[in-house]
């Protein structure tokens, strides 16, 4: 195992305090707020790892473009900034902003179901992606390969499509009533674990035949790239710039949350490679969901700090230093015996809490168990990635089972250090060895949409 870590290719400009609380504090803090971390106040989090959307630090070079953001409603040279980068980076002819992916995906998704009983199929929906699948009337369907689910053997590419799967729901499902194959890289839900771009390639062969698009759900594509050069034959000499490129190929929409690989706190984009008609329809439902088309929801110091950021993003150095912390966490929680989501992807460590605690169901929530219990123990503000996030299955309304209930330990961008990782592995490590003692949670208010973001819960006895 490589025992090497890339040190921080930067030196820190502004600091900002943070508070330690006493762990007495933290117990009543997080029964206050119904043991929902995120209802937490940030004040009272110590290392904040609940996600890397948005919460990363800007560059000076970020900052310095804010300095020169058009704010004009229509027409901005923010926009047309923000329109050159993005068409240089995916080679698409069309783009339009939003203020985040949320946004991308209620204005775009819904353009693609055109009547009942349709589906979206996907390597693994993430949470809002599920969400505004469902709102357009249609369903969900997941299709990762099993090598996922076997979380302690190295697999490279674990958030591969099962490409015999995809074929056999394609013609069970008849191929007029697939919306859409969205391909998400990297691949969240399945622990951060990338896609490899011999996958893309067959997956965009087997919609081809069946006159299906492809859309690439592609929130951490550079993290994604990344992962393709350091282990797929062929890509060693490539640049991060180019593997993307390709990768973009293959699909014909490109969904992105920017507040993750385009390094802003704010931002969100739609790009249509070719499809004119479809780019007026989104053109056109983005004015009363998120804004003029120049500007989506975004001021225009927002759209040039994204321009910056998402050139940033593609660098080699931060994203060797990126990667590197992730796996520094996973390697010392792997070290102590944590089970964890193996090996580690771009963005967080992902803990395997079916394994950590077999005594809770998964309708008490074992990850959410096991978060709340390392915020009592270090103050670190982790999420659950599980049941609780699936939610319940819109037809039946029973709760769904995740086939991983996962508490993910997301790392955010350029924020953090080395120490701050150690204080959150020793908090996990030490959780880990009274893990006996964990106990569940029901719902106390369950919320009828996203329900881990607002639900309340009290512990079962």
């Amino acid at each position: 195992m490589n025992k090497k870590y890339v040190a921080e290719p930067y030196r820190i400009k502004v600091v900002e305090p943070i508070r330690q609380t006493t762990k007495e504090e933290r117990i009543q803090l997080l029964e206050n707020v119904g043991y929902n971390p995120f209802s937490l106040k940030s004040d009272d989090v110590y290392i904040d790892l609940l996600t890397d959307s948005g919460t990363g630090a800007m560059s000076q070079h970020q900052w310095a473009a804010m300095m020169i953001g058009d704010e004009a409603y229509a027409g901005s040279r923010s926009f047309y900034r923000l329109d050159a980068t993005v068409k240089n980076i995916t080679n698409y002819k069309y783009f339009i902003p939003t203020h985040q992916g949320r946004g991308a995906e209620q204005v775009f998704l819904p353009q693609l179901v055109k009547h009942e009983g349709m589906s979206f199929i996907s390597n693994i929906h993430f949470d809002t992606t599920r969400a505004h699948v469902e709102l357009a009337g249609a369903r969900a369907i997941d299709c990762v390969i099993n090598e996922c689910f076997d979380m302690a053997t190295y697999h490279p590419f674990k958030g591969n499509f099962d490409l015999v799967k995809l074929e056999q729901i394609i013609l069970e499902k008849k191929k007029e009533n697939i919306a859409g194959i969205i391909m998400t890289i990297t691949n969240n839900s399945a622990g951060g674990q990338p896609v490899s771009m011999e996958n893309m390639r067959a997956v965009t062969k087997i919609a081809q035949k069946y006159n299906i698009p492809t859309i690439i759900d592609g929130a951490r594509y550079a993290e994604n790239a990344f992962f393709v050069k350091e282990r797929e034959e062929g890509y060693q000499d490539k640049s991060i710039l180019e593997i993307a490129r390709e990768a973009f190929s293959y699909a014909d929409v490109f969904l992105m949350s920017a507040k993750k690989d385009g390094l802003v706190n704010i931002g969100g984009l739609i790009a249509i490679k070719d499809n004119e008609q479809l780019f007026n329809l989104c053109r056109t439902y983005v004015v009363p969901l998120e804004g003029f088309p120049t500007y989506g929801g975004l001021t225009g110091r927002d759209m040039d700090a994204m321009a910056v950021g998402l050139e940033e993003g593609l660098g080699l150095d931060y994203l060797k230093h990126r990667i590197d912390q992730v796996r520094y966490l996973g390697d010392r929680l792997r070290e102590a015996g944590v089970p964890i989501q193996y090996p580690v992807g771009g963005h967080a460590v992902f803990v395997d809490c079916k394994t950590f605690a077999p005594q809770i169901p998964f309708d008490q929530f074992p990850a959410l168990s096991v978060t709340n219990e390392v915020y009592i123990e270090a103050g670190v503000r982790a999420v659950e990635i599980g049941s609780l996030l699936l939610g319940r299955d819109p037809d039946t309304n029973e709760n769904l089972e995740s086939e991983m209930e996962l508490m993910r330990l997301t790392i955010p961008r350029r924020v953090y250090t080395y120490k701050h990782l150690d204080v959150v592995a020793d908090a996990v490590i030490e959780v880990y060895k009274n893990r006996a003692k964990l106990k569940g949670y029901a719902f106390k208010y369950e919320a009828p949409i996203l329900r881990h973001f607002t639900s309340t819960f009290k512990k079962v006895d």
